[in-house]
Parts: structure tokens; sequence; C-alpha cells
């Protein structure tokens, strides 16, 4: 009996040891599992791929594109230091495109378009001046257009000085015979004056003196001018109409500078034209012009074309293709399409998929060749079989650049701070209202330095400066009790001040402006920070600092660049909003 108890109490101890072993142990692991997920889940932020502002406690949609949030921490997981990395969803709601690129190798590649209109053959050009001074009794030229003939009866003029000149022809014919050397003279005289051998006879043989004298087409050709109308009275060589050839026309074209290696006299080229887009036609370059237009960066190239049929109208536009050789020699040159290739004016950028099974891109200065057709040559940048963004480049330029990462705007992972000493961004701190109507003064001084640069005012930011410079002495550092906003305004008040007071000591609007995008760096930090309860904008110029950028704060949604002034009065773009 007592040995069954003992049995009993020990089966009972073992059951009861082994289910803590198998139940208690495994409840509190997956207890202290389930709180260590909370834990990590309640630490993670998510944040958009295209606005990375965005950071969010809990999956969902981005605010402002609507788009998937993703985790903070694996949107940059394993990314170069310029990588920049989206979502499928991002990817196909800006309908971004990739392609691989190649040689140029392709006949359309290797060819040249160039873009001009018709004119009149100049050397085909004829004016028709009146040879004698008079009064136009009568004009058989009636609208320009008018087709005429070498030979055709254009005008009918009064010439007063040929009525004597006749008189002196009949006197001279009648002393002919004692005075030859003065009838010649006289019948050269009537010869300067274009009228023929057989015009000088009629009027010796009638013995009558004629009033009106003709003036017959020396080309054929069409009036592209009336120069002078029935009833004028023209002078000896004035012009009366101008005739134009146009049995052959000249095709005028643009070529860009990058384009003119490629161009030489003598060189065959196609010529099409919308007015009939079914034809082509072959044509030679005849000039190409010594002297670069200034203006349009482009130099004037002229084709001769062959119109007997008056198939090409001037003023027309005509397009060319150019062959080019093909690019046997240089095995790397890599050709890319247009839309591809990013410009700012300094740099030419392209953004290449640096993984092949994920959306990751970075940004790749290049040099450009010639424009083929809707290629670009790459001279270096890129290799053979790159990836390379054709479709959607500014979409992924604009995700580059709000990360921080090089883009078509920011040439050196420009931010606010590059320009000045860099201070941490220390994230939204609560502060009396009292604090924020102080820095409300600052900020209300910042504003009248900026609208006086806008409007190119260089002497009214000298006293602004120094009513912030009086604004800030007057911000009350006690009423930030706690830290870090205590020691963060330390460091922007003495940055601030020392921005104000270049600022407020110069007349050079230069040097005002430089040292309004140092101010301006510090004032969004401090706005940022503490707030100035009322709604501000964040505004970025990507021109200034040669194509740095540069932000500055405005309480108006519409730009206007304190940088530029009148010169570039509305360059820029809303970044971001402070409330």
């Amino acid at each position: 009996m007592n040995k069954n108890v003992i049995y009993a109490a020990i089966a009972l101890i073992v059951g009861l040891l082994g289910g803590y072993l198998l139940f208690g142990g495994d409840a509190n692991t997956t207890t202290a599992a389930h709180d260590h997920s909370e834990a990590a889940s309640a630490n993670e932020m998510w944040t958009c791929s295209m606005h990375p502002q965005i950071m969010q406690p809990e999956p969902g949609d981005c605010p402002i594109c609507g788009m998937d949030l993703i985790p903070a921490e694996s949107g940059a997981e394993g990314l170069a230091l310029n990588e920049i990395k989206m979502t499928n969803n991002a990817m196909a709601l800006a309908n971004i495109q990739t392609v691989k690129v190649g040689k140029a190798v392709n006949e359309d590649e290797n060819s040249m378009s160039l873009s001009g209109k018709i004119m009149p053959n100049e050397e085909a050009n004829a004016v028709q001046a009146s040879y004698f001074e008079g009064r136009i009794e009568r004009l058989n030229v009636n609208f320009t257009g008018e087709k005429v003939n070498r030979g055709q009866l254009l005008a009918t003029i009064y010439a007063p000085s040929l009525v004597a000149a006749q008189q002196e022809l009949l006197t001279a014919a009648s002393m002919k015979e004692s005075q030859p050397t003065l009838y010649k003279a006289v019948r050269n005289k009537l010869k300067l004056w274009k009228l023929s051998e057989a015009q000088i006879n009629q009027i010796e043989t009638s013995g009558k003196v004629r009033e009106n004298f003709p003036i017959y087409a020396t080309v054929s050709g069409t009036v592209s001018e009336k120069l002078a109308e029935e009833g004028d009275y023209v002078k000896q060589g004035q012009p009366i109409v101008r005739v134009s050839d146009l049995g052959t026309v000249w095709a005028m074209f643009d070529a860009y500078e990058n384009q003119i290696s490629q161009l030489k006299e003598g060189q065959k080229i196609t010529v099409t034209t919308n007015a009939y887009p079914n034809k082509e036609f072959e044509a030679t370059v005849s000039f190409i012009d010594p002297i670069l237009n200034t203006q349009s960066r482009t130099v004037a190239v002229r084709a001769t074309l062959n119109n007997k049929e008056g198939l090409f109208k001037p003023g027309m536009f005509v397009t060319s293709k150019v062959n080019l050789p093909k690019n046997t020699g240089n095995e790397t040159t890599i050709s890319v399409p247009a839309t591809a290739v990013l410009w700012t004016g300094n740099r030419s950028l392209v953004y290449v998929k640096t993984n092949p099974d994920e959306p990751i891109f970075e940004m790749r200065e290049v040099s450009l060749g010639v424009k083929n057709g809707e290629n670009y040559i790459i001279t270096d940048g890129l290799t053979n079989g790159d990836e390379v963004v054709v479709n959607g480049t500014f979409t992924v330029d604009a995700a580059a650049q709000l990360q921080g990462k090089k883009s078509m705007m920011n040439s050196q992972d420009h931010t606010q701070e590059d320009t000045s000493k860099k201070i941490a961004d220390i994230g939204r701190q609560k502060v009396s209202s009292e604090f924020q109507k102080q820095l409300k003064a600052v900020f209300d001084d910042y504003i009248v330095i900026e609208k006086a640069l806008v409007n190119d005012d260089s002497e009214k930011p000298k006293t602004a400066a120094s009513d912030l410079l009086k604004s800030i002495q007057k911000v009350e550092m006690k009423l930030l009790k706690e830290e870090p906003g205590h020691s963060h305004w330390m460091e922007l008040e003495k940055e601030l001040q020392t921005a104000a007071e270049a600022i407020s000591k110069t007349s050079n609007i230069k040097e005002q402006r430089d040292n309004f995008e140092i101010l301006s760096n510090y004032m969004i930090n401090a706005v940022k920070t503490y707030g100035i309860n009322q709604k501000v904008y964040v505004d970025f110029c990507p021109m200034v600092n040669s194509d740095k950028g540069a932000f500055w704060l405005s309480t108006e949604e519409g730009i206007l660049n304190p940088y530029y002034g009148a010169s570039m009065l509305k360059c820029g773009e809303v970044t971001d909003e402070i409330d």
C-alpha cells in the first residue's frame, strides 16, 4: 500500500515536471518571442520609395502618391552610395522602361537628321532695274508670283533725258559726214542706256523723237517681289521687279555643333517634305557656313535641289537624312535612344539599372557624340550591354533627388547644408508658443530679405539683415527647457548670425545672394525643428551654383526666385511644406 502511494507520487512529480518542460517553457519562449516581435514591429518604420520624407510606424499607402510603403531599413539595404531602389508598384505607375545598349550598327542609327526650309536660289535671282531716269507710264507685271520670259516687256517709262538724247542723235545724223566722231559718240550714249541698234536706227530713220521707252526682261523666272508701281518716278539703276528662277532651289538646314564634324561639301543627302510624304529627293551639300550662329548655336548647311517640276515652294519645311559611315573602326561606340539622356547644359546623364533582378538604378554621367536619327552616340560613360532607362527617366531622377543621391539637379550629393556647416536634423521639437512667436519675428525679417532679392534690391537686405540680428538677440533660449532642442538652437543661432551679418555689410547683390543661401539652409532647419505656427514652403532652384541648386523659404506657394530675380523669376519648384 505504501509502495503504491510512493509510486503514484513519483509519477505525479515526473508528470508535472515533464508538463512544465514541454508546455511551460514553450509558453514562456513563445511569449518572449511574441514580445520581441511586437517590439521589433513597434520600432520598424515604413517609407515611400518615391517620397522618402514620409515616415510611418505601420504599412499602408503613401499619402502623396498612393504607392505601397516599404520598410525604411530595407529600402537602402545593400545599396551603393548613389544607388536608389524603387518598388515594382512605382515602376508600373511611372511606366519606367529600360533597354540594353549596344554598338551603333543599325542603318537608321548611322544616319543624321536635319531640319530646314526651302529658299530661292540666290544665284538664279535677278533684279530688273531702270536704265534711265523717268516716270513709269505702264507696268506690265501685275502681281508677285507671275511668270515672265526673257525678252518680255516689263514696263514703259517716260524719260526726259532720252528725249534730249534723241534730239542730239537727229542733229548728229545730219552732220555724220562732216562730224563722224560726234555721230558715233551720240549713238554709243544711247547704247549705254540699253537701247538696241534696231531702236536707234528706227529713231534715226523715222526722224521722230519717242517719249516712252520699253524695259525688257533679261532673264526668265517668277516675280518674287514688285519694287515699284505705275506712276512712280524712278532713278537710273533703281530696281523695278525681282525675278527668281525656281528651276533650282536651296534647302537650308541648321546643324548643331556636335553634328558639324559629320558634314562636308559634296555629301549626298536625301530630302523629304510633308507635301510629298512618299517621295525622297536626292541633293548634294553645296555650302557649309563658316560662321556659327551664336544665338542658336547652329551652322547653316545648304543643299541645291532640282525643281524643274515646281514641286518645291520657297518657305516649305523639309527634313534631310545624311548617311554616315558605319562605325567599324571603334568597336566600343555605344548608341542609346535620345529619351534616355537628361541634359542639364553642362552635363549629359543617363540612369543605369545596376541589378538585373531588382529595380536598382544609378546615375551615370556620359559624353555625347552626334545624334543619329532618334539615338545619341555615347563616346564615354557606358559599356556595351549596360541596361539604361529609356522611359520615365525624369521620375527616376526625381526619386534620386528626394533621397539625396546624385541626380540631374545634384551633381555632388548636394543637400541643404552643402554650402554651409552641417547641423544634424533632430526632428520636430515641442516648444512653447512664446518661443515660436520669437522665432517668427526672425523669420519675418528673413522674408523681407527674400522679397528684396526677388525684386533685385540690394539696399533693403542690409537693413533687414540688421533687423534679423536684433530679432535673434530677443529669442530667449531659456524657453527651451529640454535637450536636444537647447543645444541645437545654440548652433543654429550662431550660424544664422554669421550669415545675416555678412548680408548686412555688403551692397553687392551677388554676395548677398550667396550668404542668403547659407542663411536659408539654417532658417529651414530652425523652422522645421521648432515651428513658427504658420505654414511655409521650402522651394528649390536647380540652376544655382552651377547646377548644384539652392533652397529657400517662402510664405507663398508660387515660385519667386530670390537667387535670380527678374532674370529667371519663376525658376524652381516647391519641394516641401512645413506646418
